[in-house]
């Protein structure tokens, strides 16, 4: 193989073959080529595009890279995948609630990426909450409980994991063709019979615009499909954070009372949508996984599969740190909520210590943000747009970008 062929096709708008894309992955994985060479071919896939038999071919060759999960006979095996969100916690009440009816889910999750928040850090809120399991961990959870969310161990497309590192430096993190590669390289990996993707849109999403989502949305479920694995795809909302809580520790309590009946709408609302597409995806008329998902969720079994899910993998519930001192957030003004800025609600939560801006930085999961107003609310001088966890210090800086974050107009 001549990587340098390889690049210089792709460059020049050549059609890759399967082939020629397998021993690429292949070489750069086991390190017969150069970060430089994976570098240049990155920029070529970013300015030149993929067919959709080139990204099926490259997540194919990124999943072979390392283990899929295997599974005995029995209920289907499903997962659900997000790109990511401010407030976004569907998935800690989707793996339960899922597993209730009789589905297992087996979810890698990721850590946040930029002022989106990551899966794994609101769970690492958790006391004792193991995410580092291994493939066989992973699978005796799930058949045991339903349900384990876990990281992407070594095991699973170290393809992808060396491929990230490079884009994430090169600036070709936004290419349609290698964010569905590594999506679902590493979905794929689990050994799925259905799998449903959240594509996020709008101020607090990756994908800014609804033509743009749409693109990802269509590349998402042609590669799910091309790859025998039945896929759909939900393009929702995310021009204001989703639900009332940003933040760790105040994300994870907000899920267990969701599971307890005190759930924001706009969560219930996109977490039954979610269950529903699965089921549908696996057999289940509408109407009848409906009524399964709401006995489930009403009847309190998904709070409790929850708790089991937490306590297999070390985690323990009952020991959720309290969030850090609270700030209310008073508007000066009076209006209708026109808008809410979710990216620099995200980036704000980051500046208190709740994200991280590089890869070493410490989480404190105490800190966030919890809204009190959404778009279309009308509000008094004096009222309450939110509250600011974080320290006692940082409480007027960031109630005034919080009020910034929030656009009031006069009501028509």
């Amino acid at each position: 193989m001549n990587p340098l062929r390889i690049i210089a096709a792709k460059r020049d708008g050549h059609e890759l073959s399967a082939a020629q894309i397998a021993e690429f992955v292949d070489g750069f994985a086991t390190g017969a080529i150069p970060d430089y060479q994976i570098a240049a071919w990155s920029m070529a896939v970013y300015l030149r595009g993929m067919t959709s038999a080139e990204t099926s071919a490259l997540t194919q060759a990124m999943l072979a890279s390392g283990e899929t999960l295997q599974w005995n006979a029995g209920s289907a095996v499903v997962d659900k995948h997000s790109t990511g969100g401010v407030g976004d916690k569907i998935s800690l009440l989707l793996a339960p609630l899922l597993a209730c009816c009789d589905v297992r889910v087996p979810m890698i999750s990721g850590r946040g990426l930029g002022p989106t928040g990551g899966t794994l850090d609101k769970l690492a809120a958790i006391p004792g909450f193991r995410a580092d399991l291994d493939v066989a961990e992973m699978q005796q959870i799930t058949d045991r409980i339903g349900c384990v969310i876990t990281g992407a161990s070594d095991q699973i497309s170290p393809a992808d994991r060396k491929l990230y590192s490079l884009r994430d430096v090169t600036a070709t993190v936004a290419s349609i063709p290698l964010i569905t590669a590594s999506i679902m390289s590493k979905k794929l990996a689990e050994g799925l019979d259905a799998l449903v993707l959240d594509v996020k849109c709008g101020c607090g999403a990756f994908m800014k615009s609804a033509d743009d989502a749409r693109k990802l949305a269509d590349s998402l479920v042609e590669t799910g499909r091309r790859m025998g694995v039945a896929t759909s795809a939900l393009i929702t909302d995310m021009n204001q954070p989703l639900g009332r809580a940003i933040g760790n520790a105040n994300e994870v309590a907000e899920a267990v009372r969701g599971l307890e009946g005190d759930c924001p709408a706009d969560i219930r609302d996109l977490t039954m949508e979610l269950c529903e597409s699965v089921l549908v995806l696996t057999g289940s008329q509408q109407h009848e996984a409906r009524r399964r998902l709401e006995q489930a969720w009403d009847s309190g079994a998904a709070r409790e599969r929850f708790e089991q899910m937490v306590c297999a993998q070390g985690g323990d519930l009952s020991c959720l740190p309290a969030p850090a001192p609270a700030h209310h957030v008073l508007t000066a003004a009076t209006g209708v909520v026109s808008s809410v800025d979710a990216e620099a609600i995200g980036w704000l939560l980051i500046d208190l210590g709740g994200g991280r801006r590089k890869t070493g930085d410490k989480i404190d999961p105490r800190v966030g943000v919890e809204m009190s107003v959404r778009i279309g609310d009308r509000v008094e001088t004096g009222d309450q747009l939110a509250t600011v966890f974080a320290k006692t210090s940082d409480h007027a800086a960031a109630a005034r970008r919080v009020a910034d974050a929030i656009e009031l107009k006069e009501q028509q």
